[in-house]
């Protein structure tokens, strides 16, 4: 579980094709405290620690490399067959019981891919236009939370354009320059993740209306 709170914006050093695609991404964090087998969200999507190093012949500890692997069902629902040697990643570690939650509850399971449509500014922030198939969209609502690429999120603006729904969220210069949102063009795909409440009301919701009817 996470909270769309980016904590870290690291960077792909390594891919390698195998069974499942091999990552290793360049971090800050304490690589001496992240254990094989945690999960860390990378771009919104959960990951798990498969291999880790630190920066330096001394081995301190102190910042480094971590490796996840990604299967073919991950790149085929995330951005992740996007990335290349260079590709700057949100990373967010898994939330601790007393953690504060600072943005939403986040699951790091990508339900689908969000397009940037256009990038423009709104006073000293900037105001994103994205756009998601209407299947996925249905569960946006003005004010609600969403998750793109892992940073959480408050939809502003929702319209049904066809077979698509188009929304707007700010994004405040402080978090253009911690994560991955400033570096952002039209055109780009970023990973999208329901809101956890959204989801289980529209799941819910059905069965209400058949028990009562």
């Amino acid at each position: 579980m996470f909270t769309g709170i980016v904590t870290d914006r690291g960077r792909v050093r390594a891919l390698d094709q195998r069974g499942d695609l091999r990552i290793e991404i360049e971090t800050a964090y304490d690589t001496a405290s992240l254990e094989l087998g945690a999960s860390v969200a990378c771009n919104g999507c959960c990951l798990t620690v498969v291999d880790k190093g630190a920066d330096g012949e001394s081995g301190a500890g102190r910042g480094g490399w971590f490796a996840v692997d990604a299967s073919a069902e991950t790149r085929s629902k995330t951005a992740i067959g996007d990335w290349q040697v260079g590709t700057p990643v949100n990373l967010e570690r898994s939330l601790r019981l007393g953690d504060e939650l600072g943005g939403h509850l986040v699951s790091g399971h990508v339900d689908g891919l969000a397009q940037v449509l256009d990038i423009g500014p709104e006073g000293d922030s900037l105001r994103y236009r994205f756009a998601v198939p209407a299947a996925i969209g249905r569960y946006l609502a003005p004010k609600g939370s969403v998750a793109l690429d892992g940073v959480s999120l408050t939809v502003n603006e929702l319209e049904q354009d066809g077979g698509r729904v188009v929304f707007g969220c700010n994004v405040i210069p402080h978090t253009a320059e911690v994560t991955t949102f400033g570096s952002y063009r039209p055109g780009q795909r970023v990973n999208f993740e329901i809101d956890l409440i959204a989801r289980y009301v529209a799941r819910l919701l059905p069965a209400q209306l058949q028990a009562g009817a």
